[in-house]
C-alpha cells in the first residue's frame, strides 16, 4: 500500500531561514528517483539543487516559481510503495494510516542518508488527499518512466484570517522586518502553508498602507479648486531580495557597524609582471596575477595580523584569526559574491590559481555553495578588471580589511632616477580603525606595495 510522505524545505545551512523557489525540476505526476534534484531555489548564498530523500510519484507541490519559503515549509508530496493504483493515492482513514517508524526510514523508498548540507532528517508520513479532479495525479503508476508530462498547475493554500492567538510566523527576517515597518502581524494574512506568514506578505501590507497614506494625501488637493499638478511617473520597483537583498543588508552594516578608514599608494607593478610572465614561460601550470597577489597578502597578513581579524561587538572584543580564508569579489549575472579561497596562506602560487579559476566558474554559473561563500577573514578586490584605477570599497562584514586593486596601466614613472614608462597600479587599503591605527594600516600597505615593487622581497620569508 503506497504511503504519502512529505518532504520539506531542508536545512540549507549556514543560518539560512528562507529561500525562493527559481525553477522546479519535476511535476505533478512525475516519477522521482531517491536523492533526485526536485527544485532550484535561491538563497541568500546561493543557488542550491535540492535532492529529495523519497523514491515514487510525487503527488503535490507547493508554491510557484519565484515564491520565497522558510525552512521548514513543505515543499511537494511523494507516493511511495504499493503498485501505483489510483486507490491508493486516496485519503485513508485516520485508524488505517500507517506509520513510518526509524527502522521504516532505511528502505528502498528513502536515501536513509543526511543530504550533505542540507540536514534533513528521517521522513514523517502525513497522508494527504490527492484531487480527484487531476487526472495526471490519479492515473500516475509509480514505476512509470517519466516521459511525455504536462505540468499540472497546483493549487496555492488560501490565505488565513487574522490572528487572536499566536502568530505563525517561522522566519525571524520576516518579524524583523514588520517590526522595523511598523506592521503588526496579527493583521497579516498568511500565503503560506497554513496561514504561515512570509515576507511577501508583509511586504503586500505594508504597500497597503503606503497606498492608502499616499490616497488620504491626495485627498485634499483634490477638492481644492486649482488644477491639480500632473501625477508623477511611478519608477520601476526591484525588489531587494535573494543574492541582491543579502548583498544590500551586508553593506549596510558594515557601513553601519564599521568605522572604517581607506589609504592608498601607487606601485610600479613592473617587475611584478615580468616575475609572472618569467614564471608561465618556464613551463607548468598558468599562474594568474591575482595568485600572486593573494600570496602577497597572505604574508603581508602574517607580519600584520591585527588585518586578519574581527570584532566582537557585543563582547567589546577584537578575535584574531589563526587562518588566512581570503575571499575575493566576483561579478557575476546575479550581482556580486565573494567566493573564499580556504586557508590561502598556506596555498601555492599553482594552488591558488587553480582554486580561484574554480570558484570564479562555479560563481558564473550559479553553483557556489554556502561553504564557498563563507568563513573568509579578508577580501581581495580586483576591480581594475573594470577598467578604473582606484575606490574606497565598503569592508566585508565582518572582516577587518580589504585591498583593492586597481588597473595596471603604463604611465610616466621616475626609475631609478630617470623618468621611465613603467606598469603602475593603485592599491587601496579600506580597514576597520577598531582593530588597528593608521600606523598598521599604512605598514600592511607599504608592505604589499614593496613586493608589488619588487617580489624578491618575498624571498624573506618564503
Amino acid at each position: 500500500m503506497a504511503q504519502v510522505l512529505e518532504f520539506k524545505l531542508p536545512d540549507l545551512g549556514e543560518g539560512l531561514t528562507e529561500a525562493e523557489i527559481v525553477r522546479w525540476l519535476v511535476a505533478v505526476g512525475d516519477v522521482v528517483a531517491i536523492d533526485q534534484p526536485v527544485v532550484e531555489v535561491e538563497t541568500a548564498k546561493a543557488m542550491v539543487e535540492v535532492p529529495c530523500p523519497y523514491g515514487g510519484v510525487v503527488t503535490a507541490r507547493y508554491g510557484e516559481e519565484g515564491t520565497e519559503l522558510p525552512v521548514g515549509a513543505p515543499l511537494l508530496t511523494v507516493a511511495v510503495g504499493g503498485t501505483g493504483a489510483p486507490e491508493e493515492l486516496t485519503e485513508a482513514a485516520p485508524e488505517a494510516a500507517p506509520k513510518v517508524t526509524a527502522a521504516d526510514a532505511v528502505s528502498s523508498e528513502y536515501s536513509g542518508n543526511v543530504l550533505v548540507g542540507y540536514g534533513t532528517a528521517g521522513p514523517v508520513a502525513r497522508r494527504r488527499r490527492v484531487q480527484r479532479e487531476n487526472p495526471a495525479v490519479a492515473q500516475a503508476p509509480v514505476a512509470a518512466p517519466a516521459v511525455a508530462r504536462t505540468p499540472v498547475a497546483v493549487k496555492a493554500p488560501e490565505p488565513v484570517a487574522g490572528h487572536d492567538g499566536p502568530v505563525p510566523v517561522i522566519s525571524p527576517l520576516v518579524r524583523k522586518l514588520a517590526r522595523d515597518r511598523g506592521i503588526d502581524l496579527r493583521e497579516v494574512r498568511g500565503s503560506g502553508p497554513e496561514g504561515l506568514i512570509l515576507r511577501a506578505d508583509v511586504e503586500l501590507a505594508l504597500a497597503a498602507l503606503e497606498q492608502s497614506a499616499a490616497a488620504a494625501a491626495a485627498a485634499p488637493a483634490v477638492a481644492a479648486p486649482v488644477a491639480a499638478p500632473a501625477p508623477a511617473v511611478a519608477g520601476e520597483r526591484i525588489p531587494l531580495r535573494g543574492l541582491r537583498g543579502a548583498v544590500a543588508d551586508k553593506l549596510s552594516r558594515s557601513r553601519t557597524e564599521i568605522p572604517d578608514a581607506t589609504c592608498w599608494v601607487d606601485a610600479d607593478a613592473t617587475e611584478l609582471m615580468a616575475a609572472r610572465r618569467a614564471m608561465n614561460e618556464a613551463g607548468g601550470p598558468k599562474i594568474s596575477l591575482l595568485a600572486l597577489l593573494a600570496r602577497i597578502c597572505a604574508h603581508a597578513l602574517a607580519r600584520f595580523p591585527e588585518l586578519n581579524s574581527t570584532v566582537d561587538t557585543a563582547a567589546r572584543e577584537i578575535v584574531r584569526l589563526p587562518a588566512v580564508h581570503l575571499g575575493f569579489a566576483a561579478q557575476t549575472p546575479r550581482g556580486l559574491v565573494v567566493p573564499v579561497v580556504k586557508d590561502a596562506g598556506t596555498r601555492t602560487a599553482e594552488s591558488l590559481t587553480e582554486e580561484f579559476a574554480r570558484l570564479t566558474e562555479s560563481a558564473r554559473q550559479g553553483t557556489l555553495t554556502p561553504a564557498d561563500l563563507t568563513g573568509g577573514t579578508f577580501t581581495l578586490n580586483n576591480y581594475g578588471v573594470f577598467g578604473v584605477d582606484g575606490s574606497t570599497p565598503i569592508v566585508n562584514h565582518p572582516e577587518a580589511a580589504m585591498l583593492g586593486v586597481g588597473r595596471i596601466i603604463p604611465k610616466p614613472w621616475v626609475h631609478q632616477g630617470e623618468l621611465a614608462v613603467r606598469q603602475v597600479v593603485q592599491l587601496s587599503l579600506t580597514f576597520d580603525h577598531r582593530v588597528c591605527d593608521g600606523g598598521t594600516a599604512g605598514g600592511f600597505l607599504r608592505y604589499v606595495a614593496d613586493c608589488v615593487e619588487q617580489p624578491a622581497v618575498l624571498l624573506r620569508t618564503l
